[in-house]
């Protein structure tokens, strides 16, 4: 690599003298890359800074550039948007006029307690509560985080672990977004928050039955990977904490955890293909940790233990994993034992156990629903539910000698709804559906499921909602969302706030691409390394269908994705410009051979598994072939609006940075394009309960107003 960087910085130019703010224009710099023995040349490398850089209090000349060039964007945004103001004003009014201010969420037992949280009218963060024994017995106030958030722009309470004799609180608070949290301990008996802290932490703990030795997981603070697990004694500096575990792969997230049963601390392991487990007796926390069953390629498992047993959910000659049984003892993958056989219409997603009950939440037909075994007479059964799209998960299930299941349920009709389900007489009780303030009929929304036969013959299903009154038989205004990476499965889900683009008259649609795990493991594997291009081939053949079949056009298309579903928005506008009226690309990973050539970048090595890795040929090419940064052309691109944040520990700022820099350069026709990029929040947005619903009222105002919706 050489790095050709500029003596003289003027970064960017604003082209007018005049009130009237035009397009920023962002200095080139040649940066060269030689990779394989092919070039490439970044002109916009520049814009990328250290942490260090972004967090000093006296900025260097680059850096005092690159803020320049970022506000220059956002002020851009602003003027030429401000003829929106008053419907984002309105959005977001009407987004934060839906949500119930007072709300609290359904108590559940633990240990003795029950434990909720709830909001308070004009507060943005979490009340914690819980009391003692019954719901009637007098609250205590654990932890109040409109207290702890006074102060900081940006504020979030990670991992909250009480300990065993439910004496000592731990929390981790991350006040930069960039999700390396700090742990605090407080004694719930005498409100005191001990001066002890532990820094540089993914927030979440473990206690050992003695209620004073945690288990946490350190962050490396360059690449932000989790690799080291330490344990800490309450009252001791976390200087002096010993190294338990050491993960020597980066291509690992490691993490612990404390059993539900609560004997055993478990250190888990886990790259994209890979899973494996160190566990520890709780009552012995000074001990070694002793390996579950030794690392294998491609072998991927779930533990679960239950009296002197652990179960187990592998991928070990399932594809879409089987459930195994096997001694505590004896935890080699020799001694496994099938309880469930594979399927390869069902895939098994995870598991609960219970005294006499195991439950399963699998995915059926593209659908998750639950299976549940009787362990005691040996009989089982599934939940059944009445709508065509939906999703139902485990909801907070802490205690064992139960046989009430708490199940989530929503669909894109039905508000979110938490259900108590009796696993031995089926019947379910409806503890708490997500009220709408101002009144929400689901009778006035009508949801399909249609599937889209791709071009390879894939069948992909894609959601569909709107409103009945004003679905007419002409196309109308659709926004069209997906993911489809990392397995990760986008299911059809509730939102009070796309009630504003319904009520105006938009259609919204999800597509289930591949990349996803919609059909089990293969619709993954069909998605990923050198499959990637499926996942937005998938995408622009939904898109079709849609205008094929009348439900939008051209001039009334949208297409909306974040993170790795970014990439998905940047690869589409390349490939199919003149589809959209516009696109929303959420901190948007578009730069992709660069950052999975730069190990020294958060999370990249994590990553090869899911993208493949650069310094191989085969991935360089394909990588090349649809990486959105590297193929911007001189096209006519639609209407975008790219949204970031400054502090994005996931997508690092200057991806969609450069990305609009080199889109400008590239740009022709008449369509706009825009950046907002907020300054004090990282890769989920603002922190609070209201505040973050302005980027959505942005979002909402700026494709209302391209379709001539002004109100």
């Amino acid at each position: 690599m050489n790095l050709l960087f500029p003596s003289i910085m003027g970064i960017f130019l604003i082209m007018s003298c005049s009130k009237e703010i035009n397009k920023p224009i962002a200095l080139k710099n040649p940066y060269e890359m030689v990779e394989h023995g092919h070039k490439r040349v970044d002109n916009y490398y520049w814009m990328r800074l250290t942490d260090e850089q972004k967090s000093s209090k006296q900025p260097d000349k680059q850096t005092q550039d690159v803020l320049e060039y970022i506000k220059s964007e956002n002020d851009y945004t602003n003027d030429k948007l401000s003829p929106t103001e008053d419907l984002q004003e309105k959005l977001f009014n009407e987004i934060v006029g839906r949500i119930k201010k007072d709300d609290e969420t359904v108590p559940y037992l633990e240990n003795g307690y029950y434990y909720y949280y709830r909001y308070e009218d004009g507060k943005e963060y979490a009340i914690n509560c819980r009391k003692k024994g019954s719901l009637e017995a007098k609250e205590e106030i654990y932890l109040d985080e409109n207290q702890l958030a006074k102060g900081y722009d940006y504020f979030n309470v990670g991992g909250l672990s009480i300990s065993p004799n439910n004496v000592w609180l731990a929390y981790a608070v991350d006040t930069l977004s960039r999700r390396t949290y700090e742990i605090f301990f407080k004694n719930l008996i005498t409100g005191e928050v001990l001066k002890e802290t532990i820094p540089n932490t993914t927030g979440y703990i473990a206690w050992a039955n003695d209620n004073k030795t945690i288990f946490y997981t350190s962050k490396n603070k360059i690449t932000l990977l989790s690799e080291k697990i330490y344990r800490h004694k309450l009252g001791t500096s976390s200087e002096n904490d010993m190294l338990v575990y050491h993960e020597k792969d980066d291509s690992f997230y490691i993490g612990v955890q404390r059993s539900k049963s609560g004997e055993y601390i478990i250190i888990y392991n886990s790259s994209t293909t890979v899973s494996d487990y160190q566990i520890l007796k709780a009552n012995n926390p000074d001990g070694t940790f002793k390996n579950f069953s030794p690392r294998i390629k491609d072998h991927e498992y779930d533990i679960s233990h239950y009296k002197d047993k652990f179960f187990i959910l592998t991928n070990m000659d399932a594809k879409n994993k089987r459930l195994m049984v096997t001694d505590q003892n004896n935890t080699e993958i020799s001694n496994w034992r099938e309880v469930i056989k594979h399927d390869n219409e069902i895939h098994l997603l995870s598991m609960r156990i219970f005294q006499n009950h195991i439950v399963i939440n699998d995915r059926k037909d593209g659908l998750r629903g639950f299976r549940i075994l009787n362990q005691k007479y040996g009989n089982d059964h599934r939940i059944t539910f009445d709508e065509n799209t939906y999703s139902a998960r485990f909801s907070v299930n802490e205690e064992f000698k139960t046989n009430i299941l708490r199940f989530s349920y929503s669909s894109l009709q039905t508000p979110r709804s938490v259900y108590d389900y009796n696993m031995d007489s089926k019947k379910r009780i409806l503890m708490k559906q997500q009220e709408v303030v101002g009144g929400y009929s689901s009778q006035e929304y009508l949801s399909e499921r249609k599937y889209v036969i791709a071009r390879d013959g894939a069948k992909i299903p894609v959601s569909i909602l709107f409103k009945k009154d004003l679905k007419s038989n002409g196309p109308q205004p659709l926004l069209l969302y997906a993911y489809g990476s990392y397995g990760s499965t986008i299911d059809p889900y509730f939102s009070s706030t796309r009630l504003s683009l319904l009520d105006r008259g938009f259609i919204f649609a999800i597509a289930h691409v591949r990349g996803s795990q919609i059909y089990g493991r293969k619709s993954y594997e069909d998605g990923k390394l050198l499959n990637k291009k499926n996942t937005f081939y998938d995408f622009i053949d939904v898109g079709k269908y849609l205008i094929n079949n009348n439900y939008t056009d051209k001039t009334s298309l949208f297409c909306q994705g974040g993170s790795a579903g970014g990439l998905l928005i940047g690869a589409v506008v390349n490939m199919e410009p003149d589809m959209w009226r516009g696109a929303l690309a959420g901190v948007p990973f578009v730069d992709v051979v660069t950052t999975m050539l730069d190990p020294t970048i958060p999370l990249t090595s994590n990553e090869w598994d899911e993208w493949g890795d650069p310094r191989e040929k085969i991935y360089y090419d394909y990588m090349l072939s649809y990486s959105p940064y590297d193929q911007i052309d001189s096209i006519n691109y639609p209407n975008m609006l790219v949204t970031t944040g400054f502090y994005d520990s996931q997508v690092q700022y200057w991806e969609p940075l450069k990305w609009v820099a080199k889109l400008r350069e590239y740009w022709s026709g008449s369509n706009d394009l825009f950046l907002k990029m907020n300054m004090d929040a990282g890769h989920s947005g603002k922190s609070g309960r209201f505040i973050r619903f302005k980027e959505y009222a942005l979002e909402y105002a700026w494709m209302l107003d391209l379709v001539g919706i002004k109100k």
